[in-house]
Order: C-alpha cells, then sequence, then structure tokens
C-alpha cells in the first residue's frame, strides 16, 4: 500500500472515507488557518482507497459550494491503484459558515462557536475589536463619572494622560 508523507497536524486530515459530517471540517479549517484533508486515507498514512470516486468528485465541490459558498481544491489521486481524494482548503477572510453555525478548528479538535468566542471571531475577521463597536442605546446618563474620574487619575500617575 502507498503511504502519504505528510503528518496529520493541525493543517493536515486524513479520512479513510468521505461522509457530510465533513463538511462542518471544511468549513473549521476554513475559518482557521485552511488545511488539506485527505480521503480514502487511513490515520497511519496509508491509501486504503475510495469506492464511487467519480461520484465523490462531483459531490464534494459541489457541496461545499452550495453550503457554505466557497470553492475548494478536489484532486484525485491514485497510489498502488487505489484511489483517494485530495481537498485543500484555503483559509478564508471572511466568516464561513455551515448550516448557520460557525466552525473552527484549534490544535487536533474541531470547535464549533458560540457565544462571546463566536462575537470575538467574527469581530476579528471583519477587522474589527470590541471596542470599536457601537452601542446606540447608551446615553450620556449610563457613563459612570467615577469611573472615569479614576480613569484620568491612573493615566496622569502613569504619565500617559497630561494633567492639563
Amino acid at each position: 500500500m502507498g503511504k502519504i508523507k505528510a503528518r496529520e497536524c493541525q493543517n493536515v486530515e486524513y479520512k479513510r472515507s468521505w461522509q457530510d459530517k465533513y463538511l462542518e471540517w471544511i468549513c473549521g479549517f476554513a475559518n482557521a488557518q485552511g488545511a488539506v484533508m485527505y480521503f480514502g486515507v487511513d490515520d497511519d498514512h496509508e491509501v486504503v482507497g475510495l469506492e464511487h470516486v467519480d461520484k465523490l468528485m462531483e459531490d464534494i465541490p459541489n457541496k461545499i459550494v452550495t453550503t457554505m459558498g466557497i470553492v475548494v481544491d478536489v484532486n484525485l489521486h491514485e497510489s498502488d491503484e487505489l484511489e483517494y481524494i485530495e481537498v485543500v482548503i484555503e483559509p478564508s477572510n471572511i466568516p464561513i459558515n455551515y448550516k448557520g453555525k460557525y466552525y473552527y478548528r484549534s490544535g487536533s479538535t474541531m470547535q464549533e462557536l458560540r457565544g462571546p468566542a463566536l462575537q470575538q471571531f467574527v469581530l476579528k475577521k471583519m477587522g474589527r475589536s470590541w471596542d470599536d463597536v457601537t452601542n446606540d442605546r447608551t446615553t450620556l446618563d449610563d457613563i459612570d463619572r467615577n469611573a472615569i474620574d479614576y480613569f484620568l487619575r491612573k493615566g496622569i500617575k502613569a504619565g500617559r494622560i497630561d494633567e492639563d
């Protein structure tokens, strides 16, 4: 059997077969640093081959573009007469979701982003941070004068704000 040299890591993943649940993984890789996924290859990097490769070569890219709106490279390879598929996922500069959920590859895990983690992720992808965001419902009455005075005293003491 043929063996693939690349080691499984943050940006390389091996799967014995294709399953639609791996669309979540592709979403997570696109939201992180990108990756290469191999289908028809086991965790020991051994090519085990795939059935119905011609159908998969159509289905995989079509499902990805239909569900996430991204285009990935889907390449067919052969080793010792066994066919396997390589999917190259580039990192996206905008947030990508799969069925309304956002995934992110972290280490060797796939995380679904929710709550504050999702907010921070979306802001970062859009080139913003929490202090860029305005709150139109806030008025001057919501500002704590004691907090402002404390901030000013600390800034003056640290030499970061002029006493004037």
